[in-house]
C-alpha cells in the first residue's frame, strides 16, 4: 500500500483515478493532498485545486491553493466545491471520525465526491509493533477495511455514478500466522511506512532480529503466509467510486 508513485500498481491507481474524474466542473478540493502531486495533475480538468492536508502542503504552483485541515471538520460552506476528491485517505480515520469525515465529504461537495480506498485488505499482513509502547499496529496506519456495501453506506447522500475495482493481489494471512508473528514481536512488518504508530504516535522501528523460539516462529508464520499466497485467488487492491450528490447539476 505505500505510495511509490513510479510502480506499475500505483501509476495504474492514479490513472484509474484520472479517468473517473468528472468533467466540465471548475474548482475540486482534494484530500490528502501530501507533496501535492496528484494536485498538479488535477489542473488538466479544473481551474481551481484547493489541496487540504493535516499540515499545510508545500505547494507551490499557479491554481493550486494549499491548505491546513481535518477530514472530520472542513472549514468550508456548503456546496464550496464543484467536486472533493479523497484518495488513501478514509482507510486512517478510526471511528467516530470515518463517519464525520464522509459527512463532511458530501457537505462541502456541490456536486460530485470522487473516493478511492484498499478494497477488502487484509489488516493482518504487514502488522507493527511499537517499541515504544508495545502495542500492535495495523499495516500502513490503516484502521478501516472497506468493500462497496461500507462505502455506500458511508456516503448515504450520494447516488453511485460509477465504481472501479483497480489492480490485482494476493496479500492476505490467516489465524495461526498471525498468531506466530504476534508471538515473534513482529519482525516482518512494513516498518518502511511514514505513519506512526497509531496509539502513542511514535516513529515505527524495525526490531532486531529475532532469536532462539521467537525467530522460529517467525519463519513458520511467514511460510504459512507463502504457501497461502500460492493458492489464493487475486483480488483488486484499491475500490474506486464516483458518488454524485442527489441534487446534482449536469457537468
Amino acid at each position: 500500500m505505500e505510495l511509490d508513485r513510479y510502480s506499475p500498481k500505483e501509476q495504474q491507481r492514479i490513472a484509474d483515478l484520472m479517468r473517473l474524474l468528472p468533467r466540465g466542473r471548475r474548482n475540486v478540493l482534494e484530500i490528502g493532498a501530501r507533496d501535492g502531486y496528484f494536485s498538479v495533475l488535477l489542473l488538466e480538468h479544473f481551474q481551481q485545486v484547493t489541496a487540504l492536508d493535516l499540515e499545510t502542503p508545500r505547494i507551490d504552483h499557479p491554481g493550486i491553493t494549499p491548505v491546513r485541515g481535518d477530514a472530520t471538520s472542513l472549514q468550508f460552506g456548503d456546496g464550496s466545491f464543484d467536486v472533493v476528491l479523497c484518495s488513501e485517505v478514509l482507510e486512517h480515520i478510526p471511528e467516530p471520525g470515518l463517519g464525520r469525515a464522509a459527512a463532511e465529504l458530501q457537505r462541502v461537495a456541490r456536486c460530485e465526491v470522487v473516493v478511492g480506498v484498499p478494497y477488502r485488505q487484509d489488516l493482518r499482513v504487514g502488522r507493527t509493533r511499537c517499541a515504544h509502547c508495545g502495542r500492535r499496529n495495523p499495516p500502513w496506519g490503516h484502521v478501516n477495511r472497506f468493500d462497496r456495501r461500507r462505502l455506500r453506506r458511508l456516503f448515504d447522500r450520494c447516488r453511485v455514478v460509477e465504481e472501479s475495482l483497480v489492480g490485482s493481489g494476493v496479500e492476505r494471512t490467516n489465524f495461526l500466522s498471525d498468531w506466530l508473528m504476534n508471538l515473534a514481536g513482529d519482525p516482518y512488518g512494513v516498518y518502511e511506512q511514514q505513519e506512526p504508530c497509531i496509539h502513542c504516535g511514535f516513529p515505527l522501528v524495525r526490531p532486531a532480529p529475532p532469536k532462539s523460539w521467537r525467530r522460529l516462529a517467525a519463519k513458520a508464520g511467514a511460510r504459512l503466509v507463502q504457501l497461502q499466497s500460492r493458492l489464493a485467488r487475486p483480488r483488486p487492491i484499491w475500490l474506486h467510486a464516483v458518488l454524485a450528490k442527489r441534487d446534482c447539476p449536469a457537468g
